[in-house]
């Protein structure tokens, strides 16, 4: 199995040199620099691993590389598929937002991340 990521994307920090990048392109992995003058490039990736470290990495112990795909594949598909990303209200894509069908549904969590976060829906009562 082919376990090497296809492109690594950095800035143009001069700590990342020429050395770096042929070890990078040694790897089998495609380097690529952020455009020159764009520092908004960087803000992307750090939102994410910002939002990664505060929302799982922090309150796991993560106890290998098999372990560590598993976590943050569930991370990807709950911060793209039910996540609220800005405001209350703020559905991602592709899951309608739920009004209450009767006074007689109560609210349920349902875990998401190994239950370190949830997604609220209606569910009626046993």
């Amino acid at each position: 199995m082919d376990t090497a990521l296809p492109f690594l994307v950095y800035d143009r920090d001069s700590i990342f040199s020429a050395g770096v990048t042929a070890t990078i392109r040694n790897l089998g992995i495609e380097p690529i620099r952020t455009a020159y003058r764009s520092p908004w490039q960087n803000g992307f990736a750090e939102r994410w691993v910002g939002t990664c470290r505060c929302e799982l990495l922090d309150h796991v112990i993560v106890l290998g590389d098999g372990h560590l795909r598993r976590l943050l594949a569930n991370c990807v598909a709950y911060y793209n598929r039910e996540r609220v990303h800005t405001v209350l209200g703020d559905s991602p894509n592709g899951r309608p937002r739920e009004t209450q069908p009767s006074p007689s549904v109560e609210v349920v969590a349902l875990p998401r991340v190994g239950g370190l976060h949830h997604r609220y829906a209606w569910r009626h009562a046993a």
